[in-house]
Protein backbone atom coordinates (compact mmCIF):
# COMPACT_ATOMS: atom_id res chain seq x y z
CA UNK A 1 0.00 0.00 0.00
CA UNK A 2 1.44 3.11 -0.67
CA UNK A 3 2.01 5.96 1.66
CA UNK A 4 0.57 9.20 0.47
CA UNK A 5 2.16 12.43 1.19
CA UNK A 6 -1.47 13.84 1.91
CA UNK A 7 -4.76 12.13 2.63
CA UNK A 8 -7.99 14.38 3.66
CA UNK A 9 -10.53 12.53 5.78
CA UNK A 10 -14.34 13.09 6.40
CA UNK A 11 -16.85 12.32 8.83
CA UNK A 12 -18.93 11.57 5.42
CA UNK A 13 -22.40 11.33 7.26
CA UNK A 14 -21.65 14.04 8.86
CA UNK A 15 -20.84 15.96 5.98
CA UNK A 16 -24.00 14.60 4.12
CA UNK A 17 -26.49 15.67 6.84
CA UNK A 18 -24.99 19.00 7.03
CA UNK A 19 -25.29 19.42 2.79
CA UNK A 20 -28.49 18.10 2.53
CA UNK A 21 -29.81 20.86 4.83
CA UNK A 22 -28.53 23.36 2.02
CA UNK A 23 -29.96 20.77 -0.48
CA UNK A 24 -33.68 20.77 0.91
CA UNK A 25 -33.68 24.37 2.06
CA UNK A 26 -32.28 25.08 -2.22
CA UNK A 27 -29.70 27.27 -1.32
CA UNK A 28 -26.34 26.22 -1.98
CA UNK A 29 -24.90 29.35 -2.80
CA UNK A 30 -23.45 32.23 0.02
CA UNK A 31 -26.08 32.32 2.38
CA UNK A 32 -26.89 30.81 5.56
CA UNK A 33 -24.92 28.29 5.81
CA UNK A 34 -21.56 30.63 5.11
CA UNK A 35 -22.81 32.84 7.58
CA UNK A 36 -22.92 30.27 10.22
CA UNK A 37 -19.20 29.08 9.70
CA UNK A 38 -18.15 32.71 9.26
CA UNK A 39 -19.66 33.38 13.24
CA UNK A 40 -18.21 29.20 14.30
CA UNK A 41 -15.03 30.48 13.01
CA UNK A 42 -14.96 33.93 15.03
CA UNK A 43 -16.35 31.91 17.98
CA UNK A 44 -13.10 28.92 17.77
CA UNK A 45 -10.49 31.36 16.72
CA UNK A 46 -11.48 34.85 18.93
CA UNK A 47 -11.15 37.02 16.13
CA UNK A 48 -13.50 39.48 15.46
CA UNK A 49 -14.71 39.34 12.17
CA UNK A 50 -14.68 36.56 9.18
CA UNK A 51 -15.34 36.09 5.55
CA UNK A 52 -15.79 33.04 4.02
CA UNK A 53 -14.33 32.66 0.28
CA UNK A 54 -13.74 30.31 -2.20
CA UNK A 55 -10.16 30.12 -1.85
CA UNK A 56 -7.54 31.64 0.81
CA UNK A 57 -5.61 33.23 -2.33
CA UNK A 58 -8.59 35.37 -3.09
CA UNK A 59 -8.38 36.73 0.91
CA UNK A 60 -4.70 37.06 0.39
CA UNK A 61 -5.68 39.61 -2.84
CA UNK A 62 -8.36 41.31 -1.03
CA UNK A 63 -6.52 41.89 1.94
CA UNK A 64 -3.57 43.17 0.07
CA UNK A 65 -5.69 45.44 -2.40
CA UNK A 66 -8.36 46.88 0.36
CA UNK A 67 -5.48 47.68 2.67
CA UNK A 68 -3.75 49.94 -0.28
CA UNK A 69 -6.95 51.72 -1.03
CA UNK A 70 -7.80 52.32 2.32
CA UNK A 71 -4.78 53.23 3.92
CA UNK A 72 -3.32 55.30 0.94
CA UNK A 73 -0.35 53.28 -0.32
CA UNK A 74 0.67 54.24 -3.77
CA UNK A 75 0.74 51.50 -6.57
CA UNK A 76 4.62 49.62 -6.12
CA UNK A 77 4.75 50.56 -2.52
CA UNK A 78 6.41 47.16 -0.63
CA UNK A 79 5.57 44.35 1.16
CA UNK A 80 8.42 42.24 2.69
CA UNK A 81 7.55 38.56 2.35
CA UNK A 82 9.01 35.31 2.36
CA UNK A 83 10.47 33.40 -0.47
CA UNK A 84 9.62 29.96 1.03
CA UNK A 85 5.82 30.12 0.30
CA UNK A 86 3.36 28.79 -2.03
CA UNK A 87 3.22 31.32 -5.03
CA UNK A 88 -0.24 32.42 -4.02
CA UNK A 89 1.21 34.48 -1.73
CA UNK A 90 3.19 36.75 -3.62
CA UNK A 91 1.17 36.97 -6.08
CA UNK A 92 -1.66 38.29 -4.18
CA UNK A 93 0.94 41.23 -3.30
CA UNK A 94 1.92 42.00 -7.08
CA UNK A 95 -2.06 41.36 -7.54
CA UNK A 96 -2.83 44.65 -5.13
CA UNK A 97 -0.77 46.67 -6.74
CA UNK A 98 2.30 46.88 -4.35
CA UNK A 99 5.92 44.98 -4.57
CA UNK A 100 7.07 42.46 -3.22
CA UNK A 101 10.26 42.65 -1.30
CA UNK A 102 11.78 39.51 -0.14
CA UNK A 103 13.73 38.53 3.59
CA UNK A 104 15.12 35.54 4.47
CA UNK A 105 13.88 33.04 6.88
CA UNK A 106 15.53 31.21 10.14
CA UNK A 107 16.02 27.88 11.34
CA UNK A 108 11.41 27.53 11.47
CA UNK A 109 11.53 28.12 7.73
CA UNK A 110 9.73 31.48 8.71
CA UNK A 111 10.22 35.40 8.32
CA UNK A 112 13.59 36.14 10.01
CA UNK A 113 13.00 39.43 11.94
CA UNK A 114 17.21 40.12 11.76
CA UNK A 115 16.42 40.20 7.58
CA UNK A 116 13.09 42.11 8.06
CA UNK A 117 15.10 45.03 9.47
CA UNK A 118 17.18 44.92 7.34
CA UNK A 119 14.64 45.28 4.02
CA UNK A 120 12.56 48.09 5.87
CA UNK A 121 12.91 51.08 3.38
CA UNK A 122 10.71 54.48 2.98
CA UNK A 123 8.52 52.62 0.59
CA UNK A 124 7.78 49.52 2.79
CA UNK A 125 3.96 49.60 3.78
CA UNK A 126 3.27 45.91 4.87
CA UNK A 127 5.05 42.60 6.12
CA UNK A 128 3.33 39.77 5.27
CA UNK A 129 4.36 36.49 7.70
CA UNK A 130 3.96 33.01 6.53
CA UNK A 131 2.92 30.48 8.88
CA UNK A 132 4.59 27.40 7.47
CA UNK A 133 3.37 24.27 8.59
CA UNK A 134 1.40 25.69 11.35
CA UNK A 135 4.81 27.05 12.77
CA UNK A 136 4.61 30.56 14.21
CA UNK A 137 8.34 31.15 13.68
CA UNK A 138 9.68 34.68 15.18
CA UNK A 139 5.87 35.67 14.93
CA UNK A 140 6.39 37.71 18.05
CA UNK A 141 9.22 39.89 16.97
CA UNK A 142 8.10 40.50 13.73
CA UNK A 143 4.97 41.81 15.28
CA UNK A 144 7.20 44.15 17.44
CA UNK A 145 9.35 45.52 14.35
CA UNK A 146 6.10 45.92 12.30
CA UNK A 147 5.12 48.34 15.83
CA UNK A 148 8.03 49.98 15.92
CA UNK A 149 7.75 50.77 12.18
CA UNK A 150 4.52 51.55 11.55
CA UNK A 151 3.78 48.93 9.53
CA UNK A 152 0.75 46.76 8.75
CA UNK A 153 0.69 42.72 9.66
CA UNK A 154 -0.81 40.61 6.69
CA UNK A 155 -0.38 36.94 8.51
CA UNK A 156 -1.01 33.97 5.73
CA UNK A 157 -2.35 31.53 8.27
CA UNK A 158 -2.80 28.75 5.31
CA UNK A 159 -1.18 26.28 7.03
CA UNK A 160 -2.28 27.54 10.58
CA UNK A 161 -5.81 26.10 11.17
CA UNK A 162 -5.88 25.21 14.99
CA UNK A 163 -2.51 26.39 15.76
CA UNK A 164 -2.09 28.21 18.87
CA UNK A 165 0.64 30.71 20.33
CA UNK A 166 1.13 31.34 23.94
CA UNK A 167 -2.72 29.48 24.32
CA UNK A 168 -4.13 31.77 21.45
CA UNK A 169 -4.88 31.80 18.27
CA UNK A 170 -1.88 33.33 16.55
CA UNK A 171 -2.96 37.05 14.83
CA UNK A 172 -4.85 38.90 17.07
CA UNK A 173 -2.91 41.57 16.73
CA UNK A 174 -2.42 41.30 12.95
CA UNK A 175 -4.13 43.75 10.58
CA UNK A 176 -5.49 40.53 8.22
CA UNK A 177 -5.34 36.96 9.09
CA UNK A 178 -6.27 34.73 5.83
CA UNK A 179 -6.77 30.78 6.34
CA UNK A 180 -7.26 28.03 3.82
CA UNK A 181 -9.63 25.36 4.05
CA UNK A 182 -8.33 23.60 0.50
CA UNK A 183 -8.64 20.01 -0.22
CA UNK A 184 -5.87 18.87 1.48
CA UNK A 185 -5.31 21.18 4.38
CA UNK A 186 -6.18 20.40 8.03
CA UNK A 187 -9.61 21.71 7.67
CA UNK A 188 -10.66 20.38 4.09
CA UNK A 189 -13.71 21.40 1.93
CA UNK A 190 -12.26 20.66 -1.14
CA UNK A 191 -11.51 24.47 -1.42
CA UNK A 192 -12.47 27.66 0.08
CA UNK A 193 -10.54 30.52 2.40
CA UNK A 194 -11.35 32.63 5.24
CA UNK A 195 -10.53 36.30 5.37
CA UNK A 196 -10.48 37.82 9.13
CA UNK A 197 -9.96 41.53 8.90
CA UNK A 198 -9.35 43.10 12.67
CA UNK A 199 -11.03 46.21 10.73
CA UNK A 200 -15.48 46.40 10.59
CA UNK A 201 -14.77 48.73 7.50
CA UNK A 202 -12.49 46.59 5.86
CA UNK A 203 -14.62 43.37 6.47
CA UNK A 204 -17.26 44.96 5.21
CA UNK A 205 -15.60 46.34 1.74
CA UNK A 206 -14.45 42.70 1.30
CA UNK A 207 -17.90 41.16 1.40
CA UNK A 208 -18.81 43.89 -1.44
CA UNK A 209 -15.36 43.29 -3.33
CA UNK A 210 -15.87 39.55 -3.31
CA UNK A 211 -19.78 39.79 -4.88
CA UNK A 212 -18.36 42.18 -7.80
CA UNK A 213 -18.86 45.07 -6.15
CA UNK A 214 -22.58 44.86 -5.77
CA UNK A 215 -23.98 46.54 -2.52
CA UNK A 216 -25.88 43.48 -1.10
CA UNK A 217 -25.39 39.95 -1.94
CA UNK A 218 -27.98 37.76 -3.24
CA UNK A 219 -29.28 36.12 -0.03
CA UNK A 220 -29.68 39.52 1.74
CA UNK A 221 -32.25 40.73 -0.72
CA UNK A 222 -34.15 37.29 -1.06
CA UNK A 223 -35.03 37.86 3.14
CA UNK A 224 -38.23 40.17 2.69
CA UNK A 225 -41.42 39.14 3.94
CA UNK A 226 -42.90 36.94 2.05
CA UNK A 227 -39.67 35.51 -0.10
CA UNK A 228 -40.07 38.80 -2.19
CA UNK A 229 -37.02 39.66 -4.24
CA UNK A 230 -35.70 42.76 -3.96
CA UNK A 231 -33.26 43.10 -7.57
CA UNK A 232 -32.26 46.47 -6.59
CA UNK A 233 -28.79 47.26 -5.23
CA UNK A 234 -25.83 49.40 -6.44
CA UNK A 235 -22.22 48.41 -7.47
CA UNK A 236 -19.78 50.21 -5.74
CA UNK A 237 -16.43 48.64 -6.73
CA UNK A 238 -14.78 46.69 -9.16
CA UNK A 239 -14.71 43.71 -7.58
CA UNK A 240 -14.34 40.10 -8.22
CA UNK A 241 -16.10 36.53 -7.98
CA UNK A 242 -14.61 35.16 -4.40
CA UNK A 243 -17.53 34.48 -2.62
CA UNK A 244 -17.64 31.21 -0.93
CA UNK A 245 -21.03 28.58 -0.81
CA UNK A 246 -23.19 26.86 1.30
CA UNK A 247 -21.94 23.32 0.26
CA UNK A 248 -18.30 24.32 1.02
CA UNK A 249 -19.25 26.00 4.27
CA UNK A 250 -21.32 22.90 5.35
CA UNK A 251 -18.51 20.54 4.99
CA UNK A 252 -16.15 23.53 6.67
CA UNK A 253 -18.83 23.36 9.89
CA UNK A 254 -18.44 19.40 10.12
CA UNK A 255 -14.55 19.41 10.04
CA UNK A 256 -14.40 22.13 12.44
CA UNK A 257 -15.99 20.34 15.16
CA UNK A 258 -12.95 17.65 14.89
CA UNK A 259 -10.11 19.93 13.92
CA UNK A 260 -8.43 20.11 17.42
CA UNK A 261 -8.97 16.29 17.86
CA UNK A 262 -6.96 15.78 14.12
CA UNK A 263 -4.23 18.50 15.21
CA UNK A 264 -3.68 15.88 18.20
CA UNK A 265 -3.13 13.22 15.96
CA UNK A 266 -0.76 15.18 13.68
CA UNK A 267 1.43 16.22 16.23
CA UNK A 268 1.93 12.30 17.62
CA UNK A 269 2.63 11.67 14.05
CA UNK A 270 5.35 14.54 14.67
CA UNK A 271 6.40 12.67 17.86
CA UNK A 272 6.89 9.56 16.35
CA UNK A 273 8.98 10.79 13.87
CA UNK A 274 11.03 12.88 15.94
CA UNK A 275 11.59 9.95 18.36
CA UNK A 276 11.93 7.62 15.08
CA UNK A 277 15.10 9.33 13.55
CA UNK A 278 16.31 10.28 16.87
CA UNK A 279 17.20 6.43 17.48
CA UNK A 280 19.31 6.53 14.25
CA UNK A 281 23.00 8.71 14.19
CA UNK A 282 22.18 10.40 10.56
CA UNK A 283 22.18 13.60 9.72
CA UNK A 284 18.86 14.55 9.03
CA UNK A 285 17.88 17.71 10.43
CA UNK A 286 14.52 18.28 11.53
CA UNK A 287 12.78 21.76 11.67
CA UNK A 288 12.12 23.14 14.96
CA UNK A 289 8.66 24.37 16.16
CA UNK A 290 8.88 27.89 17.86
CA UNK A 291 8.61 28.25 21.79
CA UNK A 292 5.05 28.64 22.69
CA UNK A 293 3.83 27.19 19.61
CA UNK A 294 1.43 24.52 19.81
CA UNK A 295 1.50 23.45 15.50
CA UNK A 296 -1.39 22.37 13.33
CA UNK A 297 1.19 20.46 12.02
CA UNK A 298 0.37 20.59 8.68
CA UNK A 299 3.61 19.65 7.42
CA UNK A 300 6.59 17.50 8.90
CA UNK A 301 9.90 18.52 7.27
CA UNK A 302 13.29 17.20 6.89
CA UNK A 303 16.35 18.86 5.80
CA UNK A 304 19.01 16.36 4.07
CA UNK A 305 21.44 16.17 1.86
CA UNK A 306 20.65 14.84 -1.92
CA UNK A 307 17.51 15.41 -1.39
CA UNK A 308 16.39 14.78 -5.07
CA UNK A 309 17.70 11.37 -5.04
CA UNK A 310 16.15 10.26 -1.89
CA UNK A 311 12.70 11.37 -3.54
CA UNK A 312 13.22 9.16 -6.10
CA UNK A 313 14.52 6.34 -3.66
CA UNK A 314 11.04 7.01 -1.23
CA UNK A 315 8.66 7.06 -4.57
CA UNK A 316 10.41 3.25 -5.38
CA UNK A 317 9.45 2.13 -1.91
CA UNK A 318 5.61 3.53 -2.79
CA UNK A 319 6.16 6.59 -0.27
CA UNK A 320 5.67 9.92 -1.61
CA UNK A 321 7.10 12.90 0.04
CA UNK A 322 6.36 16.34 -1.25
CA UNK A 323 8.44 19.77 -1.06
CA UNK A 324 7.34 22.73 0.40
CA UNK A 325 8.70 24.93 -1.49
CA UNK A 326 10.89 26.31 -3.85
CA UNK A 327 12.39 29.82 -3.09
CA UNK A 328 10.34 31.91 -5.50
CA UNK A 329 13.00 34.57 -6.13
CA UNK A 330 13.95 31.60 -8.72
CA UNK A 331 10.57 31.99 -10.39
CA UNK A 332 10.91 34.25 -13.46
CA UNK A 333 8.68 36.95 -12.30
CA UNK A 334 10.13 37.38 -8.97
CA UNK A 335 14.15 36.49 -10.58
CA UNK A 336 14.98 40.43 -9.54
CA UNK A 337 15.62 39.18 -5.86
CA UNK A 338 16.96 35.99 -6.73
CA UNK A 339 20.24 35.29 -4.42
CA UNK A 340 18.93 37.77 -1.54
CA UNK A 341 18.11 35.37 1.01
CA UNK A 342 20.54 32.60 0.99
CA UNK A 343 18.86 30.56 3.44
CA UNK A 344 15.68 29.80 1.71
CA UNK A 345 18.01 29.07 -1.15
CA UNK A 346 19.76 26.51 0.65
CA UNK A 347 16.34 25.18 2.16
CA UNK A 348 14.74 25.29 -0.88
CA UNK A 349 17.19 22.62 -2.46
CA UNK A 350 17.21 20.46 1.06
CA UNK A 351 13.91 20.34 2.15
CA UNK A 352 11.46 17.53 2.26
CA UNK A 353 7.72 16.86 4.13
CA UNK A 354 7.16 13.79 4.88
CA UNK A 355 3.77 11.91 4.75
CA UNK A 356 1.54 13.22 7.89
CA UNK A 357 -2.46 12.57 7.50
CA UNK A 358 -4.71 11.22 9.67
CA UNK A 359 -4.65 7.33 7.92
CA UNK A 360 -1.20 7.11 8.71
CA UNK A 361 -0.50 4.17 11.53
CA UNK A 362 2.86 4.73 13.37
CA UNK A 363 3.70 1.64 11.40
CA UNK A 364 3.71 3.43 8.35
CA UNK A 365 6.08 5.97 10.08
CA UNK A 366 8.17 3.33 10.95
CA UNK A 367 8.18 2.35 7.55
CA UNK A 368 9.19 6.22 6.12
CA UNK A 369 11.89 6.54 8.47
CA UNK A 370 13.44 3.19 8.14
CA UNK A 371 13.36 3.74 4.03
CA UNK A 372 15.08 7.21 4.60
CA UNK A 373 17.42 6.05 7.26
CA UNK A 374 19.03 3.15 4.91
CA UNK A 375 19.07 5.41 2.12
CA UNK A 376 21.25 8.41 4.28
CA UNK A 377 23.27 5.42 5.95
CA UNK A 378 24.50 4.43 1.80
CA UNK A 379 24.96 7.62 0.81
Amino acid sequence: MAIQLFVPSFDIEACLDEMRVCLEKGWTGMGFKTAEFENAWKQYTGLPYAHFLNSATAGLHLAVEIMREQYGWSLQDEIITTPLTFVSTNHAIVQGGMKPVFADVDETLCLDPEDVKQKITSKTRAVMFVGIGGNTGALDEILQLCKEHDLKLILDAAHMAGTRLHGQTPGKDADAVIYSFQAVKNLPTGDSGMLCFADEEMDAIARKKSWLGISKDTYARSRNPGGAYKWEYDVEYTGYKYNGNALTAALGLVQLRRLDADNAYRRQIAEWYESGFASYDTTIGLVPIAENCISSRHLFQIVVDKRNQLLDYLNQQDIFPGVHYTDNTRYRMYSYAQGTCPKASYFSEHLLSLPIHLRLTQEDVDTVIRAITDFTARN
